[in-house]
């Protein structure tokens, strides 16, 4: 969810901060800390929405998202991550790479490059995107940085040609492309014979696969043969670009043996600094779009008997503080509205080897700091690679005189917590 949604709208429900909202804010929690906007003393801001607890489990979920109610006791929550990061880009890098610089694998293409892919007509690794515009760092989120270029993720269009560029132009048949891709592998096959370099291998496959590409990938992103039920569960549209489609396009390229899919939704910075931001108007749109589709994943995967195997993971790249943003330290603003908080966030997974209907960790009476149980993004990782898997002390890539990992240098350690 690019732009980070306020925890404490959704998910981490304190009642001390409702019953503290309007006060202004304690300083012991203004003391020393760095923010992206806040200046002066801010306001409390009590949650914006009414909470109930669901399921057996009692998660605590707002009424903004009401489909995920049902599937309460299929997911884990975590309340308790914590990043180094408090701006969008460098936050979203470490998030997806374990770095806030660029030029680093993402765990996708770490989990790729491991594992390998189970269909060899589609890549490994696909992304799509909805929300109208790219999430900050763009395609670095995704990128395979110093692993082999087959383990970039490839972003897929919901609208038009799926992947730009892999159609034939007019005037060339398949035909004509197979004898240019025979010739053009033959003198990279003598470029590899006298330099060596692996990626001229990379380039080889790259073409092949854009080949086998262009039948596979138009059937495989077309949901018009869906049930109309199936579509109108998720709330899909065929041609139109949304979270919907690309919930169930999910689901058809995980049934089709993709390995790892990436959905990225723009809009969730809720600052409050107009409407569109505003936890009131912009914010409630959002829950709207992405509420539906969640619940029909969940639903979908488990009734085809997908979600033991198939692991989702939601959240985004920080959290918001319990205090209202007054950008310049005057008065409270005229939209109601968070700033960055990276020293608590929430996020949940479901299926894929974690305890269902649990949650780890939790904050402070205000949500502003994590009060027991931390997980750092790197733990995050390292609880990821466990689950497909891997020891993150090993899955390791020379590049630079360094054993370079997901999980980077600094200590990491797997949540056994959450593991079923």
């Amino acid at each position: 969810m690019a732009g980070a949604p306020s925890q404490m709208e959704l998910f981490d429900y304190k009642p001390v901060l409702a019953k503290y909202n309007g006060k202004d804010c304690p300083a012991e929690y203004l003391e020393g800390q760095r923010f992206a906007f806040i200046q002066g003393v801010p306001r409390l801001l009590g949650p914006q929405f009414d909470f109930k607890q669901h399921g057996q489990s009692g998660a605590w979920i707002s009424d903004r998202l009401p489909s995920l109610h049902a599937h309460a006791d299929k997911i884990c929550f975590i309340k308790s991550m914590q990043t180094d990061q408090f701006n969008h880009a460098p936050a979203k890098l470490i998030m997806h790479t374990g770095n806030q610089n660029l030029g680093y694998p993402s765990m996708g293409s770490w989990i790729t490059w491991g594992l390998g892919s189970e269909n060899q007509n589609l890549p490994g690794y696909m992304v799509l995107l909805s929300g109208g515009r790219p999430p900050r760092a763009g395609a670095a989120l995704w990128a395979n940085g110093f692993l082999p270029s087959v383990y970039q993720g490839v972003q897929c269009r919901t609208g038009g040609d799926p992947v730009l560029n892999a159609a034939n132009p007019p005037g060339l048949n398949r035909d004509i492309r197979r004898a240019a891709l025979d010739s053009l592998n033959r003198l990279n096959n003598r470029t590899h014979e006298e330099f060596g370099d692996p990626e001229t291998v990379t380039r080889i496959a790259q073409y092949e696969m854009a080949y086998r590409m262009q039948m596979s990938v138009p059937e495989v992103m077309s949901i018009s043969d869906e049930p109309a039920a199936i579509r109108e569960m998720y709330g899909a549209e065929p041609g139109k670009t949304s979270f919907a489609n690309n919930c169930l396009l999910a689901r058809r390229l995980a049934e089709n043996g993709v390995r790892f899919i990436q959905l990225f939704d723009w809009g969730w910075d809720s600052h409050g600094s107009s409407a569109t931001e505003s936890l009131k108007d912009g914010f409630v749109k959002k829950c709207k779009d992405i509420d539906k589709p969640l619940g029909a994943l969940l639903t979908d995967l488990e009734q085809r008997g997908m979600l033991e195997d198939t692991l989702l993971v939601w959240g985004g790249e920080f959290g918001r503080t319990p205090m209202q943003e007054n950008r310049g330290g005057g008065a409270a603003n005229n939209f109601v509205g968070r700033d960055h908080n990276p020293n608590a966030f929430t996020i949940w997974m479901a299926g894929g080897g974690v305890k269902p209907g649990i949650t780890y960790g939790e904050t402070d009476e205000l949500g502003y700091r994590v009060a027991s149980d931390p997980v750092h993004v790197r733990d995050f990782h390292a609880t990821l690679l466990q689950l497909f898997g891997f020891d993150h002390h090993k899955l390791s890539f020379p590049f630079q005189g360094l054993n370079q990992k997901l999980t980077g240098v600094k200590p990491a350690k797997v949540i056994k917590g959450i593991l079923a």
